[in-house]
């Protein structure tokens, strides 16, 4: 039982009136003022995620700049583009539509 603290130990510091205002300072630096650690760990964490999807973002206005380039420059790929996704169709042709189940 050596290694535990016994309250007769801390009492006298706990009556210290340095080391109390001390102990209750920092105890309201981390919890209750405007900016605590609660708060700023918080923070820190939301802009993790928003450089995340920042990243994200880049990275796919990039494919779609790369995609309308593409588009501009060949007009194989725009007429492609336009059967794909707005189901464009020839004169000559017909459309069978398949949905997956």
């Amino acid at each position: 039982m050596s290694k535990l603290i016994t309250w007769q130990k801390v009492l006298p510091w706990l009556r210290n009136k340095y080391i109390l205002t001390l102990a209750i300072f920092i105890l309201w630096m981390l919890l209750f003022d405007s900016s605590n650690w609660l708060d700023i760990i918080a923070t820190y964490k939301r802009i993790r995620k928003f450089e995340k999807e920042k990243m994200y973002y880049l990275e796919k206005i990039e494919a779609d700049r790369n995609r309308l380039e593409e588009l501009r420059t060949n007009n194989e790929n725009l007429e492609k583009f336009a059967r794909e996704q707005y189901l464009m169709k020839r004169a000559d042709e017909e459309i069978f539509v398949i949905l997956p189940e």
